[in-house]
């Protein structure tokens, strides 16, 4: 069968299911009533600390084919997945799911696991390093599941993703549960990811290296969700979880790429009082944030709230008073940490509050502008931030497709070439974000607006702005690069890319060696 994209997709794959095949970003998809948690209790007078990884595995009884989930707010930092799954293995317990809101470079002892059949099946909404190149070479038993960060919420929340054990890095935990990520020597800020694991997951065991008396303050993710605590010497390295400071690009192109999105923006209309905005972390994305900051300061403009995983640079933009809030579901850097802790205004959210599509009203629904990357665009608007030039699996949605799906206005920020090679195909790789989401790509050579969007196309026509065809921008690109040559893949399908509804939007194949 096809979905509406025309991607082929096979009606059943062992291992996952039943295939749901993608219908557009504002079908819905079969929406599913939510599950209730697993019945637990701790009496008066019992205990939830432990003290040693062997005792705790000892009580919880992990066996062959459990699904077990990580959070990423420690990034490249974590110490807790690897040091788990190495007890697993010492146990030799076999065919686990892992389901890990990210997976980083830092993981890759996880391939080897792989290898051994200690995992067989992975949902993640992001995966780079090795493992990634080892899913893409077809070493996993069953194809990875791609999730959306609002999509994970979902999937957990409907029970379509049943998770037996959560492990939640805490960063700081008093001995009943209560966890917040913003004190310790691994703080990391706000927790947003790990939230759904912890209310939906049968067993939750909280993993903190900053065990304190109880009740801990702030609380972030209460005890009434948190089975066991166990106290360890360390979650995680500082210098992996955070930087210091998040930097603004300084090459003249990505400055050239910002400054046009700045001005579209502002020629749309949508730079006025209220306003809400979105951006990543990227060096063109906050340079995009630095024009609009001192286009907001000029006009004496004051927006509504700024989301998304927060830098410090958003923060000075509430601090100065542009924004009235922050929504923030993991913090970027130092700065913002400090803000998450001390700041009424910066708030916390949840995952599913975040982006899950088939809550009663995700965040994402009310962001006027979001700033978006791509790894390849076609020229249906499709996006690709999922796998590289050479077809191999090096990033994932995240909350790519859901902010693109709920903002009144998406841009795709890039250099029109790579590494030589042209952003622009007649078709990407790998379909991560639906075109019909997707409104303009702005590069140094030109701004591209989606024909679908009539009331751009009209606004602009009179623009001073370099409004091309995204055909133009695409003959620009291959007249300094060529066409590039198509990526061979074997017919093994390795990784499905779920929509942020559940739905399969498109597969990666094993790349031909």
């Amino acid at each position: 069968m096809k979905n509406i994209l025309g991607v082929k997709l096979p009606e059943y794959i062992d291992g996952y299911g039943t295939i749901l095949p993608f219908e557009g970003a504002k079908n819905g998809g079969f929406i599913k009533g939510r599950r209730s948690t697993a019945p637990a209790c701790v009496l008066p007078g019992e205990k939830k600390v432990y003290y040693d990884l062997e005792g705790l595995f000892n009580t919880l009884n992990i066996k062959d084919g459990m699904t077990i989930s990580f959070h990423h707010h420690l990034r490249n930092g974590d110490f807790v997945l690897n040091m788990v799954m190495r007890e697993i293995e010492r146990r030799g317990i076999k065919n686990l799911t892992i389901a890990a809101s990210s997976i980083f470079p830092v993981h890759a002892p996880l391939v080897e696991l792989i290898e051994k059949g200690v995992v067989t099946r992975i949902y993640s909404d992001y995966i780079s390093g090795p493992v990634g190149r080892a899913i893409s070479k077809g070493k996993l038993k069953h194809p990875a599941v791609m999730q959306s960060h609002g999509g994970r919420a979902r999937a957990i929340e409907s029970g379509d993703l049943k998770i037996d054990i959560a492990f939640v890095a805490a960063p700081t935990c008093d001995t009943y549960g209560n966890i917040n990520g913003v004190e310790g020597k691994s703080a990391c800020g706000a927790l947003g990811y790990a939230v759904s694991d912890c209310e939906y997951a049968d067993k939750v065991v909280a993993i903190t290296d900053n065990l304190v008396d109880y009740p801990v303050y702030p609380i972030e993710i209460p005890q009434h969700y948190i089975d066991y605590v166990l106290a360890i010497e360390s979650i995680g390295d500082p210098k992996g979880i955070v930087s210091g400071t998040t930097q603004i690009t300084k090459d003249p192109i990505g400055l050239m790429v910002a400054k046009n999105a700045a001005k579209f923006i502002k020629e749309s209309g949508l730079l006025k009082d209220g306003m809400s905005f979105q951006t990543g972390a990227g060096g063109i994305s906050l340079a995009v944030a630095k024009e609009v900051k001192e286009m907001m300061e000029d006009g004496e403009i004051e927006g509504s709230f700024a989301s998304g995983g927060i830098t410090g640079y958003i923060v000075d933009m509430l601090e100065e008073g542009l924004f009235k809030s922050l929504f923030d579901v993991q913090c970027f850097d130092l700065k913002a940490i400090e803000s998450y802790k001390n700041n009424i205004n910066h708030q916390g959210m949840s995952a599913s509050l975040y982006g899950n599509p088939h809550n009663k009203g995700p965040v994402v629904n009310n962001l006027d502008v979001v700033i978006l990357g791509a790894t390849e665009i076609d020229t249906k608007f499709n996006v690709n931030v999922t796998t590289g030039s050479d077809g191999v699996i090096m990033g994932g949605s995240g909350g790519h497709c859901d902010t693109a799906a709920g903002a009144k206005l998406t841009i795709i920020v890039s250099n029109l070439m790579k590494a030589r090679l042209p952003i622009i195909k007649d078709k990407v790789t790998t379909i991560t974000t639906p075109g019909e989401s997707i409104d303009v790509l702005v590069t140094e050579r030109g701004i591209a607006i989606n024909p679908q969007r009539r009331d751009l196309v009209e606004k602009f026509k009179d623009s001073k702005l370099p409004i091309k065809t995204i055909e133009e921008l695409k003959e620009i690109a291959e007249s300094f690069t060529g066409k590039p040559e198509e990526i061979q893949f074997d017919d093994k399908i390795v990784a499905l890319i779920e929509y942020r509804d559940g739905t399969i939007i498109d597969i990666v194949k094993k790349v031909k060696e």
